[in-house]
């Protein structure tokens, strides 16, 4: 069973490789002919997954292929960035710094519920057998500064209260037990498995 990961993140790749294991999966990087991205136009999660998806795929002739698109909601600035997240600013750094400066005012230890976010994603599969989409979220705060240099995006300011830390320092194995991206490929998982369990006929080519 081959699957292609549309993604040109190396991080998110390995997250991806990371928490979809099946013994007959083999995941497929992009190469260089497949390295041009298509425009995310859609206003959700799940839009943006599917035309990520279905672009790849028809780029390499119709190989199943699984794509992403994920992001931050920050509920003082009104779910802000969403699904612009990896596109408010041109750095990871710059991104963070904007959104802390938006939030500079709820800094007090009774203001911390306006801090509230949450990391969502949403796992789009396109295959010749139709669509498997899956959306799952994980909620947290905004910390009042970075912490922890593991991950890559908004990690070093999601704090996850049931651990105590931040995304950014947690190990990337202890992060996979938590988050968003874990909660929908695991759904995913599931799916491809209870497919395999039917006995579908299935080839990926």
């Amino acid at each position: 069973m081959k699957i292609l990961v549309a993604t040109n993140n190396q991080n998110k790749f390995d997250e991806i490789n990371a928490i979809l294991t099946i013994p007959t999966l083999n995941l497929l990087k992009l190469n260089k002919n497949q390295q041009s991205p298509p425009q995310e136009t859609g206003f959700t999660f799940a839009e943006n997954a599917r035309i990520k998806a279905s672009y790849y795929r028809a780029q390499t002739g119709g190989c199943a292929t699984l794509a992403d698109d994920s992001g931050l909601q920050v509920e003082a600035i009104g779910g802000a960035p969403g699904v612009y997240s990896s596109r408010w600013e041109t750095t990871d750094d710059k991104r963070m710094a904007k959104i802390l400066d938006q939030l500079k005012n709820y800094n007090r230890p009774d203001q911390m519920f306006k801090r509230s976010a949450r990391f969502v994603c949403t796992v789009c599969i396109e295959w010749e057998y139709g669509i498997i989409l899956e959306t799952a979220s994980v909620e947290g705060q905004i910390s009042l500064q970075p912490a922890g240099s593991s991950g890559f995006g908004y990690d070093p300011i999601f704090y996850y209260p049931p651990l105590q830390r931040t995304f950014g320092e947690m190990t990337p194995a202890k992060k996979n037990e938590v988050s968003h991206r874990t909660r929908a490929l695991a759904r995913i998982k599931d799916r491809l498995l209870r497919l395999s369990e039917l006995n579908y006929a299935i080839e990926f080519k």
